[in-house]
């Protein structure tokens, strides 16, 4: 099946980790055997090749680079200017994966469709053979050669020095924006932070507006998250976000912001973080195995939030997959991200009909980006 991945930290990845994501991902946890300066070395899931063996055609790719002064205990950038930098790197990096044809922008709705099309052409060739018994190998299908689209977003603003800069983003090609990480932000406060919305946020949310971005609330404190809501007219998502009412902590919705977003029309990416998915996770102590956390742990979230819609219309995959963890922190019955591919199947068990697994999958993204791109 076609699936949409709407969070993944490739361009971090491959500079801050030194990934070549053009590897399988055998490849690049053979070259990281032995090092030990992060905690997910030899244990990545992502890599180009495995998204091409899932099935997963289209990301929402991100930049990010936090800026924290010189008292704050988060690591990040001592200056915007250095984070503005960092992400014009990150930016420079996409544009060479486009340069050599692994990935292929997504900045409107024609661009959407293409990158569509092909590959849903692509993937129903493929199973027309499988159905005639022919082993498929993607290496020597149509889906090896497929461009992966992306659509890039923005995680933190802190890189944001000024709001001419957003302008200049806009035109590079960016189309969605969190305006805050972890921590206290220039424009807003993240996870494990409190503060309302800043006159500098809501200055951020009006130019954000007049562009059209995709404004992603995920990450934001709850006061800021409100304040957004009431202060942001244009299109809204939630990246990457899972349940309070199953694991309580700030980082996940309440049930509250569950609904408000659903009132808005928002979809809301599924997380692939083992601590957001079960409760009580320590980490770099707690392991996926012993806290039983399995994909069935994540389909527990969005079930919550297909009960609290009534409808399966608002959610979608987020994965977040090797964003700054690896396999000691996702469910143990994935081995990279191509097990996404496992999803539909154990929906289909729970009881979800084949239309709603599709909307999960790819539909519930795809019809928002065709109305709000």
């Amino acid at each position: 099946m076609f699936i949409i991945d709407a969070h993944l930290d490739l361009a971090m990845n491959a500079l801050e980790w030194n990934r070549d994501l053009t590897k399988s991902v055998e490849f690049i946890r053979e070259r990281e055997s032995g090092l030990t300066d992060k905690p997910d070395r030899a244990k990545g899931t992502v890599s180009f090749p495995a998204l091409r063996k899932g099935g997963i055609g289209l990301v929402v790719a991100t930049q990010i680079a936090r800026y924290v002064d010189y008292s704050g205990s988060l690591p990040g950038w001592h200056s915007p200017e250095q984070a503005w930098a960092q992400t014009q790197g990150q930016l420079a990096w996409y544009k060479e994966m486009e340069r050599t044809g692994v990935l292929k922008s997504v900045r409107n709705k024609q661009d959407l469709q293409q990158v569509v099309s092909l590959w849903q052409t692509a993937l129903d060739k493929d199973d027309r053979k499988s159905s005639l018994n022919t082993v498929v190998k993607y290496e020597k299908e149509l889906v090896d050669a497929l461009p992966i689209g992306y659509i890039r977003s923005l995680e933190g603003a802190d890189s944001i020095v000024i709001l001419d800069h957003l302008h200049q983003s806009y035109e590079d090609g960016l189309r969605a924006l969190g305006p805050a990480h972890y921590g206290p932000g220039r424009y807003a406060f993240g996870t494990d932070s409190s503060a309302p919305l800043s006159h500098a946020g809501k200055e951020l949310l009006k130019e954000m507006q007049q562009l059209d971005l995709i404004l992603d609330v995920t990450h934001l404190c709850d006061e800021a998250f409100w304040d957004a809501l009431k202060c942001y007219q244009g299109p809204i998502w939630a990246s990457h976000n899972n349940c309070r009412a199953i694991v309580n902590h700030n980082r996940q919705f309440s049930d509250e912001m569950i609904k408000a977003l659903i009132d808005r029309g928002a979809v809301i990416g599924g997380a692939l973080d083992a601590w957001m998915m079960v409760p009580d996770w320590k980490r770099g102590v707690t392991d996926p195995q012993s806290a039983g956390c399995d994909l069935n742990s994540l389909i527990r979230h969005m079930d919550h939030i297909c009960q609290i819609a009534g409808n399966a219309d608002h959610i979608g995959i987020g994965s977040d997959l090797d964003g700054a963890f690896g396999k000691e922190q996702t469910p143990y019955d994935l081995d990279d991200i191509s097990d996404l591919q496992k999803l539909p199947g154990l929906f289909k068990k729970v009881g979800y009909s084949d239309p709603d697994i599709q909307k999960i999958m790819h539909g519930n993204w795809l019809g928002f980006l065709q109305n709000n791109l």
